[in-house]
């Protein structure tokens, strides 16, 4: 039968086709000698397998496309030159030449299929399937996506498709006005994604999200790159931020239940987890700082990029290869989750971190209504070095709902959920900078993860609401004055910068930035209204 169906996606004279492998089968798969280049795996010290993705160690946004076709068109928020979405316009003809390539790629091989959900709520969750000739890509969708029984196996029938042809590529992009041989294509109408010239296991995941991304908002579900957590009192929070500002790590605490560390929808019974996995920077990983993601890291775990010596020993410090060391692993693999389903309630708390690498933001600040919705759609953070193609040093960007680049749509309709959410269940908002302080990146230092989690811990409990707060100018955001655990020059941290001129130039530089990016959404009425509540220049 799964031959009949490749057969009906266009591709022939498979060899052999392997189904839903288990961990086990993957093991000896992928520690066998005989591979070789970007297939090979090598065994770790800690029993997790470790690849590596070649040139490509993060996702390539702009690499990135939607098929203008009848279905979509309409709803796809597409690149403009100065919108930032990621979104680049092909037509069906270019999408006909990208499957082609994937089919041919895949077409004689023997290949893998692996099927799994997406989202934990059956109302909503789509049925995806990858078609892949690498053992460790069909490896990787097993640890991120929901893992279907058996009894669901038997009358799975895929929603969405993926042909994962990394090993082609589009050597003539130039013609067809595409920016690389690289590309992830997406078509709505055919329900499929095309992915060549890339290794990096990510685009697969991200890809999928993507599509969440698309359908759920246009049911009225909210479709989030946050994590989540739960306290012993059923509580739940949230934590938005884009990659390195620390989401997984701050959202696997062992004093809560991790719902899910990176992609979840949240409709009229609470908060789902759209995946089955974890997906972590491993970059200066610590057994005493981060001490759940460490232990996560055993056999079925897959680590990608990393340093490692001839006896298995892994240097989790090491940026030799990129600054983007990752592991994906099974979410069991944290003890401390929300079991059965990783489900849980309306949060109340909701966290927007960044990593700003100017030090100018403080530590903590809490936010009215209106500001969570200015700085949700801003997503200020700090890009950092390995996390895209192409990035080698920080750089201030502004990431629409924390996730631009896997937004479907337009940032509005998410801001409009959110916000609509947030009001109707009472949730309060803060930003936490887990970025430098007393001075900018390169004279600064970053802030420790421990005072970091003081932070969090104070947020989550209601124990920062307690105190005193003073504001912060042009900002206009609310500073609290002492947190437990938390060096008290730090939290406004103008005190801590050696130089209070050069901090106020900045500062506002940075607000200036904000007032820039914000004008892009002044041609809707509902967020040209938020502009008094983002940074205030006068």
């Amino acid at each position: 039968m799964l031959k009949d169906d490749l057969l009906r996606l266009g591709i022939t004279e498979v060899q052999n086709v392997s189904y839903n492998l288990s961990f086990d089968e993957f093991f000896r798969l992928e520690t066998d000698p005989s591979l070789t280049g970007l297939e090979r795996s090598v065994m770790t010290e800690l029993g997790a397998l470790s690849v590596d993705t070649g040139k490509h160690t993060g996702r390539s946004p702009k690499d990135k496309y939607f098929i203008d076709e009848p279905s979509s068109s309409a709803h796809v928020w597409w690149s403009t030159p100065d919108n930032g979405s990621d979104n680049r316009r092909l037509s069906p003809e270019v999408w006909a030449h990208l499957k082609g390539l994937a089919i041919k790629q895949l077409s004689g091989k023997s290949v893998y299929v692996m099927d799994g959900f997406c989202g934990t709520n059956k109302e909503t969750r789509i049925c995806v399937r990858l078609v892949t000739e690498v053992a460790w890509m069909a490896h990787f969708f097993k640890n991120m996506f929901i893992r279907p029984t058996e009894e669901e196996l038997k009358s799975f029938k895929p929603d969405w498709t993926i042909l994962h042809a990394c090993k082609t590529s589009c050597v003539d992009f130039k013609k067809f006005g595409m920016n690389s041989e690289a590309f992830g294509a997406f078509n709505i109408g055919e329900r499929m994604t095309c992915i060549g010239g890339t290794w990096y296991g990510g685009e697969i995941k991200k890809g999928i999200f993507t599509i969440m991304n698309y359908f759920l908002p246009l049911k009225g579900v909210g479709s989030f790159h946050c994590s989540a957590n739960m306290g012993d009192k059923g509580d739940t929070a949230l934590f938005f931020g884009l990659s390195g500002t620390g989401k997984t790590t701050l959202s696997a605490d062992p004093k809560r239940r991790l719902i899910g560390d990176d992609e979840h929808g949240w409709d009229d019974e609470g908060v789902f987890n759209f995946e089955g996995g974890c997906y972590a920077k491993c970059i200066n990983l610590s057994k005493e700082k981060e001490p759940d993601i460490y232990h996560a890291i055993k056999r079925n775990a897959l680590l990608e990029n990393i340093v490692i010596d001839a006896e298995g020993r892994i240097d989790f410090k090491s940026e030799a290869k990129t600054e983007n060391t990752r592991v994906s692993y099974p979410i069991d693999h944290i003890h401390n989750i929300v079991k059965p389903v990783s489900k849980g309630g309306h949060p109340r708390r909701i966290v927007f971190l960044s990593c700003d690498a100017y030090g100018v933001l403080p530590p903590v600040v809490r936010l009215t209504k209106e500001q969570a919705m200015y700085h949700f759609l801003s997503g200020y953070t700090a890009k950092l070095a390995g996390t895209e193609l192409g990035v080698t040093e920080p750089q201030a960007t502004f990431s629409s709902c924390f996730g631009q680049a896997f937004l479907s749509l337009h940032p509005i309709r998410y801001a409009r959920i959110l916000a609509d959410k947030m009001a109707q269940h009472g949730a309060s908002a803060y930003a936490v900078n887990t970025g430098w302080v007393a001075g900018k990146y390169g004279v600064g230092y970053r802030m420790d993860i421990v005072q970091t989690r003081a932070i969090i811990d104070a947020i989550l409990s209601g124990e920062i609401d307690h105190g005193e707060f003073e504001r912060m100018p042009m900002f206009n955001v609310e500073i609290p004055k002492a947190v437990k655990g938390v060096d008290p020059k730090l939290l406004n941290p103008r005190n801590a910068w050696a130089d209070k001129n050069e901090y106020d130039m900045v500062c506002r530089k940075l607000a200036e930035s904000f007032v820039k990016n914000f004008k892009k959404f002044e041609d809707d009425p509902a967020a040209k209204a938020l502009v008094t509540a983002g940074p205030q220049l006068g």
